[in-house]
């Protein structure tokens, strides 16, 4: 559904989730610098994090995805003080959809050896 090679942002700070097209696209603008008809996608967040929506353009109207994860909260990758959004890459998108934690799965994935499943 995602086409390959599109770059993707995440704002950092929370959103209203009530917030529609118009608005999104505004924030789009204020905080990513970029226009929300660029071809990019845009990942919004709720207060609680545990839903999120994306703003994208398909060629020919503004389009929004909403999801909400229902046992989890999503993880926001972390950007420095002064930042207002992080470009993350496609995999850390599917990742992030998932509720997965990309950034600890990293840190863990590249010091934990293969080992096989305890039984109790």
């Amino acid at each position: 559904m995602i086409p390959h090679g599109v770059e993707v942002f995440v704002a950092i700070e929370p959103v209203d989730m009530r917030l529609s097209f118009d608005r999104l696209a505004g924030l789009a603008q204020e905080r990513m610098q970029r226009s929300a008809r660029s071809g990019a996608l845009f990942l919004f967040f709720g207060k609680k994090r545990s839903a999120l929506k994306i703003l994208f353009f398909d060629g020919s109207g503004l389009c929004i995805f909403h999801k909400r994860l229902d046992n989890r909260l999503f993880v926001i990758p972390e950007g420095l003080d002064s930042q207002t959004m992080v470009e993350i890459e496609e995999r850390a998108l599917d990742d992030l959809l998932e509720g997965v934690d990309v950034e600890r799965r990293v840190t863990q994935g590249k010091s934990r050896r293969a080992r096989r499943p305890r039984v109790h």
